[in-house]
């Protein structure tokens, strides 16, 4: 199914799966509308995707900047029909040596901020003839890494979340995908420390863009997507 005309929004769109998402749905006939909170990192992309896009700068744990966005956008488009939720942070460490603090950002950036975002948007999406929610989650959602429990809980959360909404949409014309990617070199990691070969973001990208081009009778629910160097 072509991807010409659809209407996409991505959160973390500043860099790595985000940025590079935004430029292969923008490269596949989308309009593209980037959301994070750096506005002259995402001005910068828009400058070099050929197609129709939006910069809206805001950080998706602000309940109130994610409704102005969602207002603002179904005003610009007549529907959005795609949503891309990415933005996330690696925050933590092992339990006992970190402050509460510094485990709760994983939580609300990776898990409410899609939360948010979705909130905001579905209304729109329900609206639209054929939608897709898709959310980057984690391999670490299966395979749990020691130091890294808030960031593997707030990716526990994302699925439970997506997968009890993919129940909700049951009887509409929504689909709901899960993306886990394992090692993807972003700012989050650059992976210098392993020996193997870690992903590019545009791998995701391409992922999430086959995801979305697929026929209306077919949805793809869970997508695993690794390194061919086991980690």
């Amino acid at each position: 199914m072509s991807l010409a005309g659809r209407t996409a929004v991505v959160t973390g769109a500043s860099s790595g799966i985000g940025e590079a998402t935004a430029k292969v749905l923008a490269d596949a006939g989308c309009s593209v509308v980037l959301m994070a909170r750096r506005k002259k990192r995402m001005d910068s992309i828009a400058g070099e995707i050929d197609g129709e896009t939006l910069v809206f700068p805001a950080d998706v744990t602000d309940q109130d900047a994610v409704a102005e966005m969602a207002d603002h956008v179904l005003s610009a488009f007549d529907s959005v029909d795609l949503l891309v939720n990415n933005a996330g942070v690696a925050s933590g460490g092992p339990v006992v040596e970190t402050e509460l603090n510094e485990l709760r950002p994983s939580i609300r950036v990776n898990l409410e901020g899609v939360m948010n975002v979705t909130h905001a948007l579905l209304p729109g999406i329900l609206d639209s003839n054929l939608g897709d929610v898709i959310t980057v989650s984690s391999l670490s959602a299966r395979y749990p890494q020691e130091g890294g429990s808030s960031y593997t809980a707030s990716k526990f959360g994302v699925n439970g979340f997506m997968r009890s909404l993919r129940k909700e949409m049951s009887e509409e014309d929504v689909r709901v995908t899960i993306v886990m990617p394992g090692p993807v070199i972003t700012e989050l990691n650059d992976w210098e420390r392993w020996d193997g070969r870690a992903m590019e973001p545009r791998d995701v990208a391409e992922t999430i863009a086959f995801a979305a081009s697929r026929p209306p009778r077919v949805e793809l629910r869970e997508i695993s997507v690794d390194s061919t160097d086991k980690f």
